[in-house]
């Protein structure tokens, strides 16, 4: 008979963090906290959770390795995911799975959600183009635009294909 005990036990630490808490970044005009990494979870999932004003959102990308949903918890997000335009008040659930198009931009003045990416390393890419956030607040307004060159080949890097500039597509 087998140690039904050691063969249920789990293979990561939980996690239990407090409002506020896990890893802050200033992420392309949005505050990005890290609640799960690869590191945390054994690569299994990555949960990030976006603060954003107006207007924030990501360019027309498509994922070729992890699955992406979203949970709206506070403001609105709309949504462009494989074709279909969707409004997202709080309390809405999006998936966006690999292999399909998709872009999303705040329509609220600001929105609060959660990003999960199955499996985890999406966070990878976030981190590789933010700075420490030097406030749990949305960062201040950019002088300049973000460099698309660098964010597609970073994009690259990661399995991430950007297809279009951000914002709904007509």
């Amino acid at each position: 008979m087998s140690d039904v005990t050691s063969a249920a036990a789990p293979t990561v630490a939980p996690i239990a963090l407090a409002p506020g808490a896990g890893e802050a970044l200033w992420f392309l005009g949005i505050l990005v906290t890290v609640k799960s990494s690869a590191a945390t979870t054994a690569g299994r999932v990555a949960v990030l959770e976006h603060l954003a004003p107006r207007g924030a959102g990501s360019p027309l990308h498509v994922h070729h390795r992890e699955d992406e949903w979203f949970y709206v918890i506070e403001g609105e997000l709309t949504f462009w995911v494989g074709g279909e335009v969707i409004t997202a008040p709080a309390g809405a659930f999006v998936y966006g799975p690999r292999e399909v198009p998709h872009t999303f931009v705040v329509s609220s003045d600001e929105a609060r959600f959660l990003l999960v990416a199955e499996p985890a390393g999406f966070e990878d890419f976030v981190r590789a183009l933010s700075e420490p956030a030097q406030e749990l607040a949305i960062p201040p307004a950019a002088t300049e635009p973000p460099d698309l060159d660098r964010l597609a080949a970073l994009a690259a890097e990661h399995d991430i294909e950007i297809l279009g500039p951000p914002g709904i597509p007509a």
